[in-house]
């Protein structure tokens, strides 16, 4: 089995996290100050150096003020196609 941290599901997460604390009109240090943590926590998850557990997981979602579940769906789709 491939370590999940490579895969395309887990790229997809960290886009999903990215672009939900952009929408937020968060920076990674806001974030990070939410969570209780350094900069360098969120910054680590976000380029896949690190992966979330799933109470992280929770704590981040909440931190940004979004549904997990919402997170969840979208990583549950089949990936979008890219005409070619």
């Amino acid at each position: 089995m491939e370590k999940s941290i490579y895969t395309g599901t887990s790229l997809r997460f960290r886009q999903l996290l990215i672009r939900a604390r952009k929408a937020a009109a968060l920076t990674q240090t806001e974030l990070a100050e939410r969570l209780g943590e350094f900069q360098s926590f969120v910054s680590r998850y976000e380029r896949g150096e690190r992966r979330l557990d799933v109470v992280e997981f929770l704590q981040v979602a909440r931190a940004i003020g979004i549904d997990p579940h919402r997170i969840i769906r979208e990583l549950m789709k089949p990936p979008e196609r890219t005409p070619r």
